[in-house]
């Protein structure tokens, strides 16, 4: 399905990175998440839409392709992203 990347892969990439990665780590997860979130915010203001999937080449693009049409407002992107904000909207 490349070039898409989808929410559950990022939030178990940043979990992992913060968990398991050290000081590195805990800054490699900030910086993903970040950069997740603002992909998903410009996509929605962009758009008006959070999306199933987001293309992992272009910021703040929704995905395209795949086995069937991507779906919008999707349940996993939106939690993924309330997740993150949560953990880490209190970083500047």
């Amino acid at each position: 399905d490349e070039p898409n990347a989808w929410a559950p892969l990022q939030s178990m990439l940043i979990e992992g990175l913060r968990a398991y990665g050290g000081e590195e780590g805990a800054r490699q997860a900030l910086d993903l998440a970040r950069l997740w979130v603002g992909t998903c915010r410009a996509a929605w203001v962009s758009t008006g839409f959070m999306y199933e999937k987001y293309d992992g080449l272009v910021f703040g693009q929704g995905g395209d392709g795949g086995e069937y049409k991507p779906q919008v407002g999707f349940g996993w992107s939106n939690g993924v992203a309330l997740s993150l904000l949560e953990e880490y909207g209190d970083h500047r």
